[in-house]
């Protein structure tokens, strides 16, 4: 009965503590909400990433085991007081795994519904916002094999600033704004950048236009 409601409301739920990781660092200092807020905020995000899975049985249980696998990983490193960067690097592994189905689970959802009504609204942000952290992830894994691919990033950034910085351009990029501030420096970055900026354009023509021809054909019905 609980996740019966809990699914009504499951876009809203998922878009703000989503917007709760983006944006969290603006209210605590960056170390703090890099190393012990932001991964709880994650876990939150994925908690409610479930609700979009509860009706596909096999996937709902590839989610929890992301979850139940971030969740270790958050108390290793949090009661063990454990840095290791390889550790960081699977929670991230599983983070890009988790943003990859949900944000297909998001769109698909909110392609196929019928009415749109305000949860719908909610799903049609959290889509594209979802994609900004896709992007994130891809740039993320590039700087990481191949370090220096971006003009602006040094090489002995911390992480926790290198993280910053990357979903920064992500969303840059997605968004088609470009400061110039931080570019591509290798061929395959370039690459990825089209590839994340085109995404994003094609999201907002097909998918949003999909929902607005459907609410303007039931608002007039009405």
């Amino acid at each position: 009965m609980v996740l019966k409601k809990l699914y009504v409301h499951r876009f809203e739920l998922f878009f703000f503590s989503l917007i709760c990781v983006l944006f969290g660092s603006l209210f605590f200092p960056k170390d703090l909400f890099a190393n012990s807020i932001s991964p709880i905020l994650f876990l939150v995000n994925i908690l409610s990433g479930i609700l979009f899975f509860i009706k596909t049985k096999r996937q709902v249980l590839i989610v929890i085991g992301i979850f139940v696998l971030v969740l270790a990983i958050f108390l290793f490193m949090t009661v063990g007081n454990n840095e290791d960067d390889s550790i960081r690097y699977i929670r991230l592994v599983a983070y890009f795994a988790f943003y990859c189905l949900v944000t297909y689970q998001i769109i698909r959802q909110v392609w196929n519904a019928k009415t749109v009504t305000r949860s719908v609204i909610f799903g049609l942000m959290s889509g594209y916002v979802s994609l900004g952290l896709l992007g994130f992830f891809t740039f993320f894994c590039i700087e990481l094999v191949a370090p220096g691919s971006f003009n602006g990033i040094p090489f002995d950034m911390p992480i926790a600033s290198k993280i910053e910085e990357l979903i920064y351009f992500s969303y840059i990029t997605l968004l088609t704004i470009g400061y110039g501030d931080i570019t591509p420096n290798a061929e395959i970055v370039q690459k990825a950048s089209v590839l994340v900026g085109m995404v994003g354009q094609f999201y907002l023509v097909i998918v949003t236009a999909v929902v607005i021809e459907k609410y303007i054909r039931h608002t007039q019905k009405d």
